[in-house]
């Protein structure tokens, strides 16, 4: 099973355009069952002080469901202050209390990175790889800068560019076979 989660808890992101076009790519290319996790949809009764502690079954589930049984975990995350966004930083955190090692360790991750400047995120997929090694998941090197989104995609936000979409396919493609 491979995962995508698209890193950002706000609503209606242009970030989960591209985790499901991500989507649609890996699906074409595999019969690998693909799983979409995006971080606006989910429910956050898991965030409170003893969450480090105690474990809330909605997060239990999401581990369970997104998570455990995933060979390869496919990070979409758009630039926040220079870096990824905190609601996934706490996400992974909040997951690394149960079932640590079967979460995390010896997984294979693929970052891309979305941005409206020109970087494409470029930083924050560097601190994603420094948290993510250290819990022991093993990222591709070929991380995938995505830059001045809102020039790819159409007013109802598909991305319509055919170098992006090249881009990506051939992002998945390599993913596949890492």
């Amino acid at each position: 099973m491979i995962t995508v989660i698209s890193g950002t808890n706000r609503k209606n992101s242009e970030c989960l355009e591209f985790a499901r076009l991500y989507c649609e790519l890996l699906r074409q290319k595999t019969d690998e069952e693909v799983k979409l996790l995006a971080m606006e949809e989910i429910d956050y009764d898991w965030i409170h002080p003893d969450m480090y502690a105690t474990q809330s079954p909605s997060l239990s589930r999401l581990q369970d469901e997104y998570l455990l049984h995933a060979e390869k975990i496919v990070y979409i995350t758009p630039e926040y202050n220079g870096s990824f966004p905190g609601v996934l930083k706490l996400f992974l955190d909040a997951c690394s209390v149960r079932a640590y090692k079967a979460t995390f360790k010896g997984k294979k991750a693929a970052l891309v990175g979305v941005a409206t400047g020109r970087a494409g995120n470029l930083r924050g997929m560097d601190h994603l790889t420094d948290v993510l090694h250290h819990l022991g998941t093993i990222v591709l090197p070929n991380k995938l800068p995505i830059s001045r989104i809102r020039d790819l995609q159409d007013e109802g936000g598909e991305i319509i560019d055919p170098a992006t979409i090249a881009v990506m396919e051939q992002h998945v493609v390599e993913f596949l076979g890492f």
